[in-house]
């Protein structure tokens, strides 16, 4: 079902002050920034030098769900990405097994990934993204 973890999500206040951390004193390479409009988020992806990635997630407005994330538990891990090859067949397995999905069909992620959510309350207290690379 999995292939792999994909990126571990970070929420942060201020994306230009993490990007300069996590580039310039980490030395992780930023290799995209990227405005997701519909999600209300602006995201930095990472290379750590092997097969996950960082992302960077700030809200861009206060009814985002960053926003809230931020609010309620402030900066840090939000989210563990998992790739997946089929996107609609790993929800429809998922959803069969009586996990919690918050996204029954997915969306479009940053880059032109297919991604979709599993509730927290299914994963032992760990928000779950589904990620499928074009």
């Amino acid at each position: 079902m999995f292939e792999g973890m994909d990126h571990v999500g970070v929420a942060v206040k201020n994306l230009e002050e993490a990007i300069k951390l996590y580039r310039d004193v980490l030395g992780f390479k930023l290799h995209g920034i990227h405005t997701l409009t519909e999600r209300r988020v602006k995201v930095a992806f990472f290379s750590t030098g092997g097969e996950t990635n960082i992302e960077l997630l700030e809200p861009a407005g206060s009814d985002s769900s960053i926003a809230k994330f931020l609010e309620s538990r402030g900066e840090g891990i939000h989210h563990f990405a998992v790739k997946v090859k089929n996107i609609e067949a790993v929800l429809g397995e998922l959803k069969e097994s009586g996990a919690t999905l918050i996204d029954e069909t997915p969306k479009t992620g940053a880059e032109g990934s297919k991604i979709a959510f599993v509730h927290p309350r299914s994963t032992k207290g760990v928000l779950l993204e589904l990620c499928e690379r074009p």
